[in-house]
């Protein structure tokens, strides 16, 4: 990507920007303070890629929680899949981290300085806000090991020692009853305490025909409690404790494409809602379970001098997970059950010590410590009609071997049976730590030079195992029983032929009259029994460590930052940067972990190898980024724009896609986007204040040799990266008003657009492409009594497009997808004291 092209459309944007904001009249717009840079500045110095929503936003948008963020910032998309829990955080196109417990995401996401190492302990609906940052691009050399793509930093109000709270109810269509409360208050003269809880449930939109339930409900519980403590002016101590909890009956899946294989779901006495994205109709046996728990404490302190600051924020989390779910997303009783039971706990230490801002040259330095243990049990059972399904599909295959190899009564009762399946255990322990320092180097009143540097070193330690009783996956259909299958096909197709028994004297007399039909005959097993090998869905897993796969990695990086910022004027600044990423080797802590096929000889050589057993990948390794940015920020009288233009390349992306049958992780090569960024706001009025913000990407696979395509492995290089949008926009208009009697009011609308894209490389674009034109609006009242009334509603023009989408669960031909949330809307009165 040249950086010609970059510097094109930066100069492009700077040119919109003075043709924009000529004719500005005054109006101030409020200043807004960040801490992107892990200092406080406010959003129009700080020479980063941020979008920032401030609590106000949230409040009359309507922003219920982190899932509707990324309806005000278009560089964000947010992506929820099978389950409440599974959740994927995208930037700029990047993004990985949902349906493994062993695949932390690229988005690090931080809730008051502290990392949630994984997307599930985020998703509870946002507590008393002061604002959330979303920083765009490899944010490593602050951030740490997983900030690749970016950092979204949720940041809560502190207590007050002023007494104050607020209460609020929410009720909406589909049932929905919700409630939030706040508390806050001077306990000492130097110690302060803040209390606040929610709970949001709401009926389901999506029925499911086989339980009768409506699936897609919510049903959440929050408490959160803090200590402030400041003996003195230069110190400051808070401790936090939180806990979450949902429990939900997610996701509904809808039937893209009834493929050949709906027949024999039909055939078994299922059925299934065809061809129908947004029916929000499906049938299971089973509701879907998604209990959540997370819960955690911090103690966060500063203490500071004329010189200095430190800063010391200790954190331990725990995350409980239990799902279950009817995988086949049919009333066929195919898979009988699919639970995960997981636990995970985390440990974090930072430490911040920097100058208090005084000299030429400001410095931070810090470290960074991280402890987590996880556990993972996952188990998968045939249902009652697994084996008439089979039968369909090959009609008297398997009731001949097992008569063959077992004898009559194993006829009917041996292969493929309700029950059988397989049970994982899997558990990791990872230790990481950092060292980081960051220099601003003030070279004249205008120009600042800053240079960060970060290394971090991370280890992992990973035990994967499998009880598998599964008969028929772990057969050998061409060795075992001294060849006696591909034999025995052979015995049958030649009596079927000629009606006289396979001894060699009948088949060399009949090859003798018509040649080549030994050969025939042979070919037609072989091909019978490869058709056979497509449904033995649960082969035998070889369980690692073992002694050719110690199941460790250890990997050590440096990462960098290198920026100047120029302040043109004291309303202008320009900046250029270069900075890179580091996200550590993500395991595959699930069945469908293989050996890589480098290793196959070597295990087989150690007497390791199993019948059917395939290769793949245990890990993916190490993911690599690095931007190249130019940006400008300007602010008027009237309004602010920021823009950004960049070129951001990802090598070794961290690719988990689903095949319908297991999940792929690869390494995805190396990926590179050209893009551009603006955010603004123009105050029209003294009342009328409207937000446009956007982005353009133009994605593409540098290299991707081992994509899962449609029809198996694809090499993508050179090809555009499905899934991200070319364009994303936002735009925004709220109109305050003002009664004569003292009250206040507001009428807000928000937009938001992404240009038309294929979801995924294995999933035709005529059943999943995607684009979205998604309308919110709300209209509030506040009384001079502090009471608050505010008219709601989300996707109110009931936009529909699909989330993801994937080859359908052990039924080859047919697709299913997860389609957006229809439309809500509700009225919220709160009252502040």
């Amino acid at each position: 990507m040249s950086s010609n092209k970059l510097i094109k459309m930066a100069v492009l944007g700077c040119l919109s920007t003075s043709l924009t904001f000529t004719a500005m009249a005054e109006s101030q717009i409020e200043e807004i303070i960040v801490t992107a840079t892990k200092r406080e500045q406010t959003l129009q110095e700080v020479p980063i890629a941020v979008s920032v929503t401030d609590a106000e936003t949230i409040e009359k948008a309507q922003i219920l929680d982190i899932l509707d963020l990324q309806s005000v910032v278009p560089s964000l998309r947010i992506t929820q899949l099978q389950s409440s829990s599974n959740t994927n955080f995208v930037i700029r196109g990047f993004g990985n981290g949902a349906n493994n417990a062993g695949i932390e995401p690229s988005v690090g996401v931080f809730i008051d300085g502290v990392y949630r190492s994984r997307s599930a302990g985020a998703i509870s609906d946002l507590p008393n806000l002061q604002r959330v940052e979303v920083l765009r691009g490899p944010q490593s050399t602050l951030f740490g090991k997983n900030a690749s793509a970016g950092v979204i930093s949720v940041v809560t109000a502190k207590p007050s020692y002023d007494f104050g709270g607020s209460a609020e109810v929410t009720v909406g269509n589909y049932g929905l009853v919700a409630a939030k409360g706040d508390v806050t208050g001077g306990l000492t003269e130097d110690l302060a305490y803040s209390l606040s809880g929610n709970v949001n449930q709401r009926d389901g939109y999506f029925e499911d025909f086989g339980t009768g339930i409506a699936e897609n409900d919510r049903d959440r519980f929050g408490m959160r409690g803090q200590l402030l403590w400041t003996p003195s002016d230069a110190a400051e101590f808070r401790l936090i404790a939180d806990f979450n909890s949902l429990d939900e009956i997610c996701c509904g899946v809808s039937n893209l494409l009834d493929g050949p294989t709906g027949a024999a779901v039909r055939g078994v006495g299922g059925n299934l809602v065809s061809n129908s994205p947004f029916a929000y109709q499906y049938y299971s046996n089973t509701p879907s379970v998604n209990a959540l728990e997370t819960s955690g404490v911090s103690l966060h302190a500063d203490i500071g001098n004329d010189e200095y600051d430190f800063v010391s924020i200790t954190s331990l989390r725990e995350q409980k997970l239990d799902t279950a779910q009817d995988s086949d997303f049919t009333s066929a009783s195919l898979i009988g059950s699919n639970t995960l039971n997981q636990d995970i706990e985390t440990f974090t230490q930072e430490f911040r010590l920097s100058s208090a801002g005084e000299g030429n040259l400001d410095w931070m330095v810090g470290a960074f410590f991280f402890e987590e243990d996880v556990s993972a049990i996952t188990d998968l059972r045939y249902g009652s009609d697994i084996r008439s399904f089979v039968d369909l599909q090959a009609p008297g295959a398997l009731a001949g071997l097992e008569g063959a190899l077992f004898g009559p009564a194993a006829v009917g009762n041996t292969f493929i049976q309700p029950g059988q399946g397989i049970t994982d255990t899997a558990s990791q322990e990872n230790s990481a730590a950092s060292v980081f320092a960051q220099f601003d180097w003030y070279l004249s009143d205008n120009l600042t030079a800053t240079f960060g540097l970060n290394h971090t070193r991370d280890e992992k330690e990973v035990r994967v195992t499998q009880e598998n009783n599964d008969i028929f996956s772990s057969i050998d259909l061409f060795n075992d029983f001294g060849g006696a299958i591909p034999q025995a096909f052979f015995a049958q197709t030649f009596f079927d032929l000629f009606g006289v028994p396979a001894t060699p004297a009948n088949v060399g007399f009949i090859e003798s009259l018509f040649p080549g039909t030994f050969d025939a005959i042979t070919a037609g097993v072989t091909s019978g029994i490869q058709q056979l090998q497509g449904v033995q869905f649960l082969p035998q897993f070889v369980g690692f460590p073992n002694p050719v796969e110690d199941g460790l990695s250890d990997e050590s990086a440096t990462t960098y930052t290198l920026r100047f910022a120029y302040d043109v004027n004291d309303s202008t600044n320009v900046y250029v940067s270069s900075g890179t990423g580091f996200k550590a080797t993500s395991w595959n802590l699930s069945r469908d972990s293989r050996p890589f096929p480098s290793d196959l000889a070597a295990i087989t050589a150690a007497g390791l190898n199993t019948p059917n057993l395939t290769t793949g990948t245990r890990f993916a390794g190490p993911e690599d980024s690095n931007v190249i940015e130019i940006g400008l920020k300007t602010k008027f009288d009237r309004g602010a724009l920021n823009i950004a233009a960049f070129n951001q390349v990802i090598e070794g992306f961290q690719s988990n896609i689903f095949t319908g049958a297991a999940f792929s992780l690869a390494n995805a090569g190396k990926q590179s986007t050209l893009g551009f960024e603006f955010d603004s706001v123009y105050n029209a009025t003294d009342n009328l204040t409207l937000n446009i913000a956007g982005t353009y990407l133009s994605a593409k696979y540098d290299s991707f040799t081992n994509a899962s395509g449609i029809d198996g492995t694809v090499d993508l290089s050179g090809q555009r990266v499905n899934g991200v949008h070319p364009l994303s926009l936002t735009t925004s208009a709220t109109y305050d008003i003002e009664f004569a009697n003292g009250w206040t009011g507001f009428i807000r609308g928000d937009y938001l657009y992404e240009s038309n894209v294929q979801m995924l490389d294995n999933v035709p674009a005529s059943l999943a492409s995607r684009q979205v034109n998604t309308l919110n609006a709300s209209f509030g009242i506040e009384t001079v009594e502090g009471w608050n009334f505010t008219l709601w509603g989300r996707n109110v023009n009931n936009d529909q497009y699909l989330l993801s989408g994937f080859p359908s669960v052990a039924q080859a031909g047919s697709f299913s997808g997860y389609p957006n949330q229809p439309r809500t809307y509700g009225l919220t009165v709160k009252k502040s004291f």
